[in-house]
């Protein structure tokens, strides 16, 4: 019997049309775009200005576009995940309300948090499902909006979010396509580096949080920093040793764009050229749970079946990761 594993067959993508670029930040904070250049790589980000719109907004999106692409009809869904850090509101989900509103009326949908290792998590859950043989298409979205949790007083984080939206499709594949291998991680005493205080069960909201701006996210930077470099690199390089992989059978890093030196030092690590690396921070910033669909979907073209690609990702917990997976179509 042939073994079921998971494939993308598609990918769709939303940016929101304003550009908050590093010459705009210059006028709100104490900084330059050769500062935030030479240390983050990023140049500009969107930002989701329509009135009243949250992460399902560009989620939505994204599902259209994907859906326009491949001509699936959205009744022949069976599942809908929505990787987020900033879901639409506490309790309702995020993902049955998208899966609702993109049509997919068969389908059961959850949200899925793992901040910046959102969509690297949801890889796994969505080809897990696939693998089961129990459904047959999994769509996967990745969204934040970034900007409704962030303080643009403050340096160390207004610089580098950004928001924006990317969705895959997983359906089954009989060639051994697909995904291959994972290594998924979690270390809680990441808790105390990167989180927003305030606003859960542990500290309410009140009007002294508020006024505290307890709401926000904070990140220690140099911390964070430094266990992204060295756990990224780890994972990265598992994922070859542990699939007898050289450097020369890899067409793609696919990594998490939170920091350019972040990517370099993941790359140096399994020995890619700078062509082998997809990157696209200089233009959309730190996504959270969408840099990794926006990468697919911006490479698409440049993908041929057959390819290996690593994805590698940290995140705020700490979580952090990476997945082998042959890429199964082409353009």
């Amino acid at each position: 019997m042939t073994k079921i594993t998971a494939a993308i067959t598609a990918v769709g993508k939303y940016i929101p049309e304003y550009t908050l670029t590093n010459k705009e930040l210059e006028t709100m904070v104490d900084t330059n775009d050769e500062w935030i250049t030479t240390r983050t790589g990023i140049k500009e980000r969107r930002i989701l200005k329509e009135e009243g719109a949250g992460t399902s907004y560009m989620a939505i999106k994204a599902g259209e576009n994907l859906l326009e692409k491949s001509g699936i009809h959205p009744e022949d869904i069976d599942m809908v995940i929505v990787a987020t850090a900033t879901p639409d509101m506490p309790v309702a989900s995020t993902a049955a309300y998208t899966a609702s509103k993109l049509g997919a009326s068969n389908a059961f949908s959850f949200d899925l948090q793992a901040a910046c290792s959102s969509f690297l998590y949801g890889m796994s859950v969505a080809s897990g499902y696939i693998e089961s043989g129990r459904y047959k298409k999994v769509l996967l979205i990745g969204a934040d909006k970034m900007s409704s949790i962030i303080d643009y007083t403050d340096r160390a984080t207004c610089i580098i979010f950004g928001d924006g939206a990317g969705a895959v499709l997983f359906e089954p594949n009989e060639e051994q396509l697909g995904f291959q291998d994972e290594y998924l991680r979690s270390d809680g005493i990441g808790r105390e580096f990167l989180k927003i205080e305030a606003g859960g069960s542990i500290l309410p909201t009140t009007e002294e949080t508020i006024a505290n701006k307890k709401h926000f996210v904070h990140q220690e930077g140099k911390t964070v920093f430094k266990f992204a470099v060295s756990n990224m690199a780890d994972v990265a390089e598992k994922m070859l040793v542990r699939n007898k992989l050289t450097k020369e059978d890899i067409q793609w890093l696919v990594p998490h764009q939170a920091n350019k030196r972040i990517i370099e030092a993941t790359a140096k690590r399994v020995g890619l050229q700078e062509d082998k690396v997809m990157m696209n921070i200089h233009k959309y910033g730190n996504t959270t749970s969408a840099t990794l669909p926006l990468l697919l979907a911006d490479y698409e073209k440049e993908l041929k079946k057959g390819d290996n690609l690593i994805f590698a990702a940290f995140g705020g917990g700490f979580t952090w990761g990476a997945i082998y997976l042959k890429w199964a179509y082409n353009s």
